[in-house]
């Protein structure tokens, strides 16, 4: 490989194929048409262009310097951009997760956005998912557009694409990934019964606060 790997690094980039391959087992992820960037030293690590999920060993993913320069034996993943610039633009983001699940993708479709029919979309960090407008992959033009759908937010649809999840780590963005696809199917589902039931702002306002406290706590 001609660069030098230690073991923190090596983990990491297990850890991202690790998740690329349970993407796929959750019915997330289809083939190789997602990717994962997850923020490294200087710049993030990232998955090749191309390369089968279940081929993929620690050597193959990409690092990528914040000004776009790879480092590996292939091509970054076509989506480098989006990665590159959310986690440039997030400081508050160290993992990115990008898939093709089939009802967030539905949804997207449809260029829609998900709104409130369910309290866990206060783990998007507001009240809706927002849908990205198109743009053809790997473009400037659909980082923007994933970039403002974010705003506020720690995951969004791309019209006519997939999904988008966003978390301080890999794991959180992992399972928002999977939270988010759960959302998207509840509201698919829900509009074949007829109108859904939308949960009002303040109702996700205080489910949002409840959610700081939520889970195991550290002990002291």
């Amino acid at each position: 490989m001609g660069f030098a790997m230690d073991d923190t690094e090596h983990a990491l980039r297990e850890e991202i194929i690790a998740t690329c391959l349970a993407l796929d087992r959750r019915g997330i992820n289809q083939g190789t048409s997602g990717n994962i960037g997850v923020r490294w030293r200087d710049g993030l690590l990232i998955t090749p262009s191309g390369i089968a999920y279940g081929t993929m060993v620690p050597e193959d993913i990409i690092f990528l310097a914040m000004d776009g320069t790879p480092s590996g034996p292939h091509q970054p993943s076509s989506e480098w951009r989006f990665h590159r610039d959310i986690l440039r633009e997030r400081r508050d983001i160290g993992a990115v997760v990008h898939a093709h699940p089939p009802y967030c993708t539905a949804v997207a479709i449809a260029g829609k956005d998900i709104p409130a029919v369910h309290y866990m979309i206060a783990a998007a960090g507001g009240s809706t998912v927002r849908c990205a407008p198109y743009a053809t992959f790997g473009t400037q033009d659909l980082s923007e557009n994933a970039l403002r759908a974010l705003e506020g937010r720690l995951c969004c649809l791309l019209a006519n694409h997939g999904s988008i999840a966003c978390g301080a780590s890999l794991a959180k963005a992992f399972w928002l990934a999977g939270e988010l696809e759960t959302l998207a199917q509840q509201y698919f589902l829900s509009r074949q019964l007829g109108n859904p039931v939308i949960l009002p702002d303040d109702e996700i306002g205080r489910v949002a606060e409840k959610f700081k406290n939520y889970g195991p706590k550290s002990k002291t």
